[in-house]
């Protein structure tokens, strides 16, 4: 059975987690209760006219993804596949907005256009000339585990192909609004960095990630083991999960090096994935990524960013460390569990390939 190795990844975060530097070295803090994207300058992949008309979401799903393909030595991908909870929210509202303000007369069709879920991964294949295989998948938080698994199918059966896969969601004034208004975030302006302290609540986040993967390995030496989602899992039919996605892969859970919790500022969500923890994982380094990331429905394709840089790295980030907890030497295996909503729940098996033929 093939492996599918992970080739290049582009990532836009809260974090500043494009260009060169070592991982995580400086972390950006915010007092708010919306973490916003720290990107970079767009004009390197648009022309200033094309930027004028394009959306923020837009403009961080191409960027991220051009720089994952500059990464994989690619010029044009056998596919793309973008995992999207949202959308593109910011036309979806201006087209809204049009329709109310103009009462369904001479509407402008652009925002419309760009509106749909699929713009994303449309525009990055206009960029591209890429007329191959284009999938958009919009599962609410399981959107960049289904674009993950199509991607692994399609590689099993041709392992050739080299297939751009990520997932992307963006916040709007708007979104965060209707959000706030069913009590979903915290209210209190503290530091993002003190988001576990006292469980005050949940921030709203954003990000761009998008991976190539291929048959094929290359410089990045990490592969993509498995993955599992469960929705409205109980503690037994979750505990059965993780073992059976361990044994599948020949593993238990005293290989997995480092655990990546996706806990989120809820204490009731939160104390499920830490239970498993303390009774599952007693010898992993176990690390948190949601203060950085924020949360959304695609916060596991930052966690996937996350552990592949460990494994490529050979080290743990300080920043993702829970208190007390010292991170162990170059892990071989990452497991990451990411919740949403205390009813998604997913896990994804990386794995360090670096002798693998």
């Amino acid at each position: 059975m093939s492996r599918i190795f992970v080739t290049g990844m582009g990532n836009i975060s809260p974090q500043k987690t494009w260009g060169d530097g070592t991982l995580l070295a400086e972390i950006t803090a915010y007092t708010t209760d919306r973490l916003s994207c720290v990107e970079p300058d767009y004009s390197q992949w648009f022309d200033p006219r094309q930027l004028r008309r394009m959306s923020r979401v837009l403009k961080m799903g191409v960027a991220s993804g051009s720089i994952a393909l500059k990464e994989a030595g690619i010029a044009v991908p056998d596919a793309i596949i973008t995992g999207t909870g949202y959308g593109c929210l910011e036309d979806t509202g201006i087209f809204l907005t049009k329709l109310v303000e103009n009462h369904e007369e001479a509407l402008n069709p652009t925002p419309f256009i760009q509106s749909t879920h699929n713009t994303i991964g449309s525009l990055i294949a206009l960029q591209l000339q890429c007329q191959g295989y284009n999938q958009t998948y919009t599962q609410d938080a399981f959107s960049f585990e289904s674009s993950l698994l199509d991607a692994i199918l399609m590689i099993k059966e041709e392992p050739a192909l080299n297939v751009l896969t990520g997932g992307v969601d963006e916040i709007t004034d708007y979104s965060h609004i209707i959000q706030r208004r069913f009590g979903k975030f915290t209210s209190d302006n503290t530091s993002n960095l003190d988001l576990f302290k006292n469980e005050n609540g949940i921030v709203n986040g954003e990000g761009s990630t998008y991976i190539v993967l291929s048959g094929a390995k290359k410089d990045y030496h990490v592969c993509v083991e498995s993955v599992a989602t469960l929705y409205k899992a109980d503690d037994a039919a979750l505990r059965k999960a993780i073992n059976e996605l361990l044994g599948n892969s020949g593993l238990t859970a005293k290989d997995i090096g480092c655990l990546l919790l996706g806990t989120s500022g809820n204490e009731r969500h939160d104390k499920v994935l830490l239970d498993h923890a303390d009774q599952l994982f007693p010898q992993s380094t176990v690390g948190r990524y949601k203060h950085l990331c924020g949360e959304h429905p695609v916060a596991s394709a930052f966690a996937f960013w996350l552990g592949v840089k460990i494994l490529q790295e050979q080290t743990i980030p300080g920043a993702i460390l829970m208190p007390g907890v010292q991170a162990a030497s170059a892990p071989e295996n990452i497991l990451i569990y990411n919740q949403y909503g205390g009813t998604h729940h997913s896990f994804i098996l990386l794995k360090s390939c670096r002798d693998s033929g």
